[in-house]
């Protein structure tokens, strides 16, 4: 009898730390991840959720209450850069057969558009990391009732990226002037054909000759241009010394690999997402040397202590720095589990209320949700200095290091940044020629 009882008793606590270490959950958080899951963005936006889920589940999951539930991720391919239709239909089917309690990705501002009113039918609480466009935000100003449950994860939208490239224009247009001694800086403007950037054409064909630059010119190549050298030879025609580049698409390689096989003596800065990933230097054949680009994150450069953690675990974990599209691992462990534990509910109309006043950390600075000048949340992310304001990365010598901020003043009054791990900007070698 006594043997009986130690075996039992063994045996008992040998499945208590199996619960332990492998614990059951009665219920599930299902949350699904949509984008275009056959390009990089896509698959950016499912490795940062993917190590999300990981990590949260490997610490018990998410306290709802008195209950402890996993992440489920459900997996949705947007086809968006191809068909806006696929897009709608992948968001109905994570609403009506996946029936997932969130939703977090999509990429393109147009598709991003329409499968933001499916979600909004549903009242589901949709996060976007992708999508620029501010109109997907005043929506929720307009009408909060109905759009409410969407928030903007990343980035900031085109408004504050305007503005950041602007910064990036004066940034490089000193560094012109002092080592080039050039009195006047010339610029062209190429940027790929999409609604997202329209406002940001109208901005810097507005702002840059304030800044006392003049504007050569404006190309308009398609999104998944393959040949873009009829551009090229009008740009070098018109002899910029900066070309604001604005390219989310494949377009962005086939530009900097034929700039640089033609070694235009200009210096290509602003928005180029294909520059933004670790594959650009092999896809440019080593032609995209010197191009300068907004970007979240860099090896090395650190916006606080959650940075660099997440970019090495990310790096260690999928073999490739992350993207701003990674951010969907924000999302969930600094936007959504947070909220979801402090109300204790999956309640989006409670949930809803706890985040849109929140202001945490984040791997690439600290978000807070902003009003508009009447009052109204607009779910949008703040930039500037204390807040978001992604970084300026450039490629040198098949290395992409951050390079601005650098002793950067938003405005007068405003405090100098520089963020540990900036290096200092290079120039091509044949402008100097």
């Amino acid at each position: 009898m006594k043997v009986r009882t130690w075996g039992g008793s063994v045996i008992l606590s040998a499945f208590l730390v199996i619960m332990m270490v492998f614990p059951v959950w009665a219920r599930t958080i299902k949350i699904g991840i949509i984008g275009p899951m056959n390009f990089v963005q896509g698959k950016g936006q499912w490795n940062g959720a993917i190590m999300a889920a990981e990590e949260i589940n490997a610490k018990g999951g998410v306290q709802v209450g008195k209950e402890k539930m996993k992440i489920e991720l459900v997996k949705s391919d947007s086809n968006e850069f191809i068909n806006l239709a696929d897009a709608t239909n992948a968001m109905e089917r994570l609403m009506t057969q996946d029936k997932v309690d969130f939703v977090i990705g999509g990429f393109r501002s147009e598709a991003v558009l329409a499968m933001q009113d499916i979600v909004m039918d549903y009242k589901k609480i949709f996060i976007g990391v992708g999508a620029a466009h501010p109109e997907i935000c005043l929506r929720v100003a307009k009408d909060y009732n109905r759009y409410k449950y969407f928030f903007r994860g990343s980035p900031f939208n085109s408004n504050y990226l305007v503005a950041t490239s602007f910064a990036h224009l004066g940034f490089v247009e000193a560094a012109l002037k002092k080592e080039l001694n050039i009195p006047k800086i010339k610029v062209a403007i190429v940027a790929e054909k999409a609604i997202w950037i329209d406002p940001m054409i109208t901005a810097a064909q507005g702002v840059i000759p304030k800044m006392g630059m003049d504007v050569v010119g404006i190309w308009r190549p398609s999104d998944k241009a393959t040949d873009v050298t009829a551009e090229l030879a009008a740009i070098q025609k018109a002899e910029p010394h900066m070309i604001f580049t604005i390219f989310s698409a494949s377009v962005g390689i086939t530009f900097a690999r034929q700039a640089g096989e033609l070694k235009i003596p200009a210096i290509q800065v602003g928005i180029n997402v294909e520059a933004q990933k670790d594959g650009f230097w092999e896809a440019t054949k080593g032609m995209g040397n010197y191009v300068f680009t907004t970007n979240t994150y860099a090896q090395g450069v650190e916006y606080n202590a959650l940075t660099k953690p997440f970019v090495e675990t990310y790096t260690k974990r999928f073999g490739e720095a992350p993207t701003y599209t990674a951010d969907t691992h924000t999302a969930i462990v600094e936007a959504l589990v947070p909220s979801i534990e402090a109300v204790g509910s999956l309640d989006a109309d409670k949930l809803v209320a706890h985040l849109e006043n929140r202001e945490y950390l984040v791997p690439s600075g600290k978000v807070k949700y902003l009003k508009d000048a009447q009052g109204r949340p607009t779910h949008d992310l703040a930039w500037g200095p204390g807040y978001l304001t992604s970084l300026g990365v450039q490629w040198q010598d098949g290395k992409l290091v951050g390079v601005w901020p650098n002793k950067w003043v938003a405005a007068p009054g405003a405090p100098e940044v520089t963020y540990k791990g900036i290096a200092p900007l290079k120039l091509p070698p044949w402008m100097k020629k």
